[in-house]
């Protein structure tokens, strides 16, 4: 066990050794750049393919993410360009976190949405707790169980990018469980959309469950929106509800994390997740500010709103390319069944008690 790490620093002290007797050092700057772009042009990819129809309906970031998989698997990037993808992969998953506060509207959530919060508050109870049982009972991989159930319990690959930080989740978990958040979201979205006619339940009441039980906004605007506009409006508040919830989520996570390392072997320090800090201030900003302080077009909102969809795909990107297929079989198995036995009785609980 100790011959490779010493190998491996032997190798890594004759690479100086040559590069100074040449007189060249790697370029920070241009790993960094090299990196980023390369990320960004898979991110384009996805967006591209995300466009063509059958794929619209599982969307760009999931598109994006399966194209840096399957690149993983056939052809190794060129390890210069590491910094960048790693950059991608960190920092802007947490600018990405950031500019997505922009989308949660505060005043409308306790103006209108009050009852509704109730509903939430509930649904992200029942998902922790059952699925972290369920993966408990089917000794499934901890840390990526729980990305799974914050996932399906709040907002899908946004959640699970904010709490990676929080929970320690190596790269290749929060690919994995975005792609499975992604994956499955969209198949629960496309079966509700198909029984809707025979549902004995109003516009309004449909979308409710639509929005207090799938796993992504995307999701919940693609089920809801064949019930009219009342319906996609009431679930998309009904979901702005549960992403709300994720501040207090995440915070009541650190603490629960930090509880559970110190009662092992030592105390485990848990970084605080600055980046929610900026979430809120955008969502108070978003919430406070435009519209009644300051005038901003709709054109440069919807803007803003693509370019933090846009930087959450390139993070994605970076995840993936850290994503193996023999971890995939070894680790996301018994999750995922978790995670659907989770979300079916989600959506049969929630229903009944419209």
């Amino acid at each position: 066990m100790a011959q490779q790490p010493l190998a491996k620093k032997l190798d890594e002290v004759q690479s100086s050794g040559q590069q100074k007797k040449s007189g060249k050092r790697p370029n920070l700057a241009l790993s960094w750049i090299g990196g980023i772009a390369f990320t960004f042009f898979i991110a384009l990819l996805g967006l591209g393919l995300s466009e063509i129809p059958g794929f619209d309906r599982v969307g760009p970031l999931a598109c994006a993410i399966i194209i840096a998989i399957i690149c993983r698997q056939i052809w190794e990037y060129p390890e210069k360009i590491r910094p960048g993808i790693e950059f991608s992969a960190k920092k802007l998953l947490r600018y990405a976190i950031v500019l997505y506060g922009l989308k949660l509207n505060i005043v409308v959530i306790f103006n209108q949405g009050l009852p509704l919060l109730v509903r939430d508050i509930g649904t992200i109870v029942f998902v922790m707790v059952t699925m972290m049982f369920m993966a408990k009972w089917l000794k499934a991989d901890f840390v990526l169980s729980l990305l799974l159930a914050v996932g399906t319990a709040v907002c899908g690959a946004a959640a699970i990018a904010a709490i990676s930080p929080i929970v320690k989740s190596e790269e290749e978990d929060t690919a994995i469980g975005v792609g499975i958040i992604a994956l499955a979201g969209t198949i629960f979205a496309l079966l509700y959309t198909l029984i809707r006619p025979i549902l004995p339940i109003s516009g309004s009441d449909y979308g409710v469950w639509s929005g207090v039980s799938l796993h992504e906004i995307a999701h919940v605007a693609l089920a809801a929106a064949p019930g009219g506009e009342d319906a996609l409006a009431i679930a998309l508040l009904a979901k702005l509800g549960r992403v709300f919830l994720l501040v207090p989520l995440c915070f009541i996570l650190m603490y629960w994390m930090k509880k559970r390392n110190s009662n092992g072997a030592g105390e485990t320090k848990i970084e605080f997740p600055w980046f929610l800090i900026g979430f809120i201030c955008m969502s108070l900003f978003g919430s406070y500010v435009i519209g009644e302080y300051i005038q901003i077009p709709a054109a440069i909102m919807d803007g803003i709103a693509t370019l933090s969809t846009f930087v959450l795909t390139m993070a994605m990107v970076g995840l993936g390319l850290n994503v193996s297929f023999q971890a995939i079989r070894a680790k996301a198995s018994r999750p995922l069944i978790a995670m659907l036995i989770t979300s079916l009785l989600l959506s049969v609980i929630t229903f009944l008690t419209l």
